[in-house]
């Protein structure tokens, strides 16, 4: 199992956004992260030196948003929506991309209950719970 650490995330981050604006070839979750760098240019000077990326603190008290947390957790929706895990997932991305008529918000949607679940499982010290998850992602697509 893949399991990055917090400096390995922002140096994938900080390389893709580097070789994506030096028009270099990408691989092919470097293109998928490039596209979603792409739709957040608010965060592009965090991506842009990577030593002071890493040395970066985002704690809640800053008031500002892990650009990092934000972009892996596109990757990870993604990743589910093209595999279907859990199962379901991707008929709930559907029904909220079509509610809010925009993937990016779709995406966003389904961060909230991602991070509730997240949270929840460590909180518990129980595994993450794939279909609380698919509950949540359903309700916000019917409300």
């Amino acid at each position: 199992m893949f399991n990055p650490s917090q400096d390995d995330v922002r140096r994938f981050f900080c390389e893709t956004y580097r070789k994506y604006h030096a028009k270099e070839i990408l691989t092919p979750l470097e293109t998928i992260a490039a596209d979603w760098i792409s739709q957040h240019p608010e965060y592009a000077e965090d991506f842009r030196d990577v030593e002071v990326a890493l040395q970066r603190n985002y704690s809640v008290d800053s008031g500002k948003t892990n650009p990092f947390l934000h972009l892996s957790m596109h990757l990870t929706i993604a990743e589910q929506v093209t595999i279907n895990q859990p199962n379901g997932v991707r008929v709930a991305y559907e029904a909220l991309a079509h509610k809010k008529n925009s993937i990016h918000e779709a995406h966003h949607e389904m961060m909230d209950c991602l991070g509730e679940m997240i949270w929840n499982s460590q909180r518990n010290g129980t595994p993450p719970d794939g279909e609380a998850y698919l509950s949540a992602l359903m309700r916000k697509a019917k409300q």
